[in-house]
């Protein structure tokens, strides 16, 4: 294994009722001026914005509300939300929603206490910002990413067609209830656990020593998204399995699968850039790009894909396991094709092009990859 430190950050409250038990002492230390922050509303339909602020009217805190949060949350909505927490001098972000309304507000916290622009400190100067953030939480309505459980944040900067990601601080505490997922549509359950599969294969297809525990763990994460995702496509309704689900989302994402290994991420990156371009769903767009780019590798880490083949999906050889993968996501209803995509834009073999000419390339992969083959990859998938 590589050298690592790891330490985990967030405090996590698990299970039904979390938020009605643990919110309210969980902000008993921080100041009175909480920015509530959501995406398109769908929280006052279901009944989880009254009772929250309920909690934190109980809990006499001032409450400022920041909404419309968008999927692939844009660096001009972070902007706002940022001018919004130094207006209202906000003392706590609470972010309710799903991966998108966390990631935004993880860099809200950090741009509202910064008078330079933090995309040019990131990107431009590759430089982290040495501010302390506004402190914050994450209440996840919509589990998939494990954003709730680290301090990487996905931004799409819409005038650079960018869309990649920025670092600040993860939350101080994160309320896991599934309950809270009942509301989202299943094609967004489906999409979100996806993403949660995803990452857990692009830490395992990373390099890594043999034996390396990390992998096995990553292994185990897959079979039980898998699992899951199967009895919620038998009852949609099924609250252990949303619940195993949101739990697999978080260890996929909150460092423990990467610590002593590299990883792949060059899917991620090939869909992120997608997302710019298009604004296409992250989880689907990678149900899309995955086995294309996996058919492409396969020779290059045999014997990953081996393990990958029966552990997950108790098929016998490398192959085997990519058309498992295959079926799986056509059986989970989810896009194959480009043209299944929902997209602010065609999608075109021009869009592609771009795509491919502008996404960040990975080089502790299986193997590097050109962009020429990117847009092949890109183009199999069209």
């Amino acid at each position: 294994m590589e050298n690592f430190i790891f330490e985990y950050a967030t405090k996590v409250y698990f299970g039904k009722d979390a938020a009605k038990e643990y919110l309210a002492k969980a902000l008993s230390t921080y100041g009175g001026n909480v920015m509530l922050a959501y995406g398109g509303g769908s929280i006052k339909k279901n009944g989880i914005y009254e009772e929250l602020i309920d909690i934190l009217k109980d809990a006499g805190k001032n409450v400022t509300e920041f909404s419309g949060i968008m999927p692939n949350p844009t660096y001009t909505k972070v902007q706002e939300g940022a001018a919004l927490a130094k207006k209202e001098k906000i003392d706590f972000i609470l972010a309710v929603g799903g991966g998108s309304v966390i990631d935004c507000c993880k860099i809200i916290a950090a741009q509202a206490m910064m008078d330079e622009d933090l995309w040019e400190m990131e990107m431009e100067r590759h430089q982290l910002p040495s501010v302390q953030p506004i402190p914050m939480g994450a209440i996840v309505t919509a589990s998939g990413t494990g954003a709730e459980m680290n301090g990487g944040a996905v931004i799409t900067n819409e005038e650079k067609k960018i869309k990649t990601g920025l670092f600040s601080a993860p939350p101080r505490f994160a309320i896991l209830d599934p309950e809270y997922t009942k509301s989202v549509p299943p094609m967004q359950v489906f999409s979100g656990a996806f993403d949660t599969l995803s990452h857990a294969m692009e830490t395992y297809f990373g390099r890594s020593d043999m034996d390396n525990v990390s992998d096995d763990v990553a292994l185990a994460i897959m079979r039980n998204t898998v699992v899951n995702m199967r009895r919620l496509l038998t009852d949609i309704n099924d609250m252990q399995a949303r619940g195993n689900l949101m739990w697999d989302s978080a260890m996929a994402e909150n460092g423990i699968l990467k610590v002593g290994r590299f990883t792949d991420f060059q899917v991620h990156q090939i869909e992120h850039q997608l997302g710019a371009f298009t604004d296409c769903n992250h989880g689907q767009g990678l149900a899309v790009i995955h086995p294309a780019y996996y058919r492409h590798i396969v020779k290059d880490a045999e014997e990953k894909f081996t393990r990958f083949a029966k552990i997950v999906f108790n098929v016998d050889n490398a192959k085997a396991g990519i058309d498992a993968l295959a079926d799986f996501i056509r059986e989970c209803g989810l896009p194959t094709k480009m043209g299944q995509l929902k997209s602010k834009v065609e999608i075109t073999s021009e869009v592609l092009r771009q795509v491919a000419d502008t996404c960040n390339i990975i080089k502790c992969n299986p193997r590097e990859l050109s962009r020429d083959e990117i847009y092949e990859i890109l183009m199999e998938c069209l």
